[in-house]
């Protein structure tokens, strides 16, 4: 018997959703409420692709290793396609210092520890046309889902979605690719089928510009200063994307009111680019030009939905991926990655069982494994943000003996120990990109007996160690670009 899969979304979710899902014994149909990419090259997908289903289309991405060992492994072909559009592959050996670099030794598993990066709209041109050539697969673009067709019972069952016309899809199988616009949970409501979910905002906004080099320029030598930081105030990144383009990323604090406002503007963001000594040699005039606006995104949030509190399946026949059941702060780039993720923990989900009640128990277990460590992980990184930028506006506190050595482990023993040994470089990779539990690291005795030993020396011992500096300060870095330092200051005290 062929399963009828209808799948809500064409982006980066319900594509892996469909390469995951294809086969003989599916029929997966792919609804898309966005036009289909336009004929011609990287570029053009870049430039005219309009996408109201995708908010973050042109925003800064690097593809975690999980996500490329995924295409790797089980889509050869699709790396293949990618890889001669112009998406690059980086390996390991761009992350050594030059401490590791003396005594490096390739592994089996700096393989795995590769990332692919491009500007999302090209690795979604690309993936589409993999995933529409199929067996079984099919795209239907400006198609829009309306309501979902619910059959009552305990508990209620998905049998198909509604689209704006009227007309009516069946499906034995309904999956949520909508990403965070997502309308589903609110047709479940309305049903009264109630979603558990736990949310909180993670305190910043993202700011991203896009650049090319000009013909004959070459990317900036590593080493001159950080590419990507955590001022406290600011955090920042540059991401090289595909066909001589890239990325600069500003994020800020939601607190930071008046910066907010003025890193818009595409001179006060190329401004702050060039107080970073690490980011100002790639948006130099004569080695790039600017290729796009300064594209903004807030509203962020992390959040967690339940799709059977208590063991008990909410709802039949209908399995939300990707960001419809697990949201976290673009910050940590694995947006993707749980998408890439979800599907195919969705396919093992209906492998193992043709109940319908087995099945959502055993995808929600799945992600329940593979995905809620990284996502507690990330929700406490941003409440300790949070709280660091609001500190910085209130007037300084003594911080606790307690707070000062945890503040010295990680910076100056963690921090500094993955600077000199390649072993522990390997390990903290592995977690952060997915590839083992993210803190299992750190509680092997041999990883934190080596970062003890780096702490203990102290930092005038470690000094070659550090990372080069030369980032502004708060109040440096605002009146660089002729925002008040002080506004906000007013603002949080007063508020205080």
């Amino acid at each position: 018997m062929v399963e009828r899969v209808l799948v809500i979304g064409a982006g980066m979710a319900g594509l892996w959703t469909a390469m995951a899902l294809a086969g003989p014994d599916r029929e997966v149909t792919v609804l898309d409420r966005d036009p289909p990419p336009p004929p011609g090259d990287a570029d053009t997908a870049f430039e005219t692709w309009q996408r109201r289903g995708v908010g973050h289309l042109r925003h800064s991405h690097a593809f975690l290793a999980r996500l490329r060992t995924l295409v790797r492994d089980r889509h050869p072909a699709l790396l293949e396609a990618l890889l001669a559009e112009g998406v690059r592959e980086l390996g390991f050996e761009g992350s050594l210092t030059a401490k590791h670099k003396e005594k490096y030794v390739p592994a089996p598993i700096d393989r795995d520890l590769a990332i692919l990066t491009s500007r999302r709209t090209t690795l979604e041109v690309v993936m589409r046309r993999y995933a529409e050539d199929l067996p079984g697969v099919t795209m239907r673009p400006q198609t829009f889902v309306k309501g979902l067709m619910i059959e009552p019972g305990a508990p209620p069952k998905i049998t198909g979605v509604v689209l704006e016309d009227g007309t009516q899809l069946s499906a034995d199988i309904v999956v949520d690719a909508a990403g965070r616009t997502s309308q589903a949970y609110e047709w479940l409501a309305e049903a009264g089928v109630t979603i558990p979910e736990s949310a909180e905002a993670c305190g910043v906004i993202y700011f991203t510009r896009h650049y090319r080099l000009r013909p004959g320029m070459e990317e900036p030598p590593r080493g001159a200063g950080s590419t990507t930081g955590d001022l406290g105030y600011l955090k920042f990144g540059v991401f090289p994307g595909d066909n001589g383009c890239f990325s600069v990323t500003l994020c800020a604090p939601e607190v930071e009111e008046e910066m907010r406002k003025a890193i818009v503007d595409p001179e006060v963001f190329d401004a702050m680019c060039r107080e970073l000594p690490g980011v100002a040699p790639w948006i130099a005039s004569e080695r790039t030009e600017p290729t796009s606006k300064v594209f903004g995104m807030g509203q962020l949030e992390s959040r967690w939905r339940e799709l059977a509190a208590g063991g008990q399946p909410a709802v039949l026949g209908f399995f939300p991926v990707g960001d419809c059941v697990v949201r976290t702060n673009p910050l940590y780039g694995r947006g993707c990655s749980f998408a890439a993720v979800s599907a195919h923990l969705l396919l093992d989900a209906l492998a193992a069982s043709p109940d319908a009640g087995q099945r959502l128990l055993h995808y929600r277990a799945g992600l329940e494994r593979e995905l809620r460590p990284y996502y507690d992980v990330m929700r406490r990184a941003d409440r300790s943000a949070i709280r660091r930028a609001r500190a910085a506006l209130l007037p300084p506190a003594k911080p606790s003996l307690r707070a000062r050595l945890l503040k010295s482990f990680l910076e100056d023993g963690v921090a500094i120990a993955i600077r000199e040994d390649v072993e522990l470089l390997r390990a903290f990779l592995r977690g952060f990109h997915m590839l083992e539990h993210p803190q299992a690291w750190l509680k092997r005795p041999r990883n934190l007996a080596k970062i003890v030993r780096v702490w203990a020396r102290g930092k005038a011992a470690n000094a070659n160690l550090y990372p080069a500096q030369g980032a502004p300060g708060r109040a440096q870095m605002l009146q660089a670009v002729g925002v008040s330092p002080d506004a906000d200051i007013q603002r949080v005290r007063a508020a205080a």
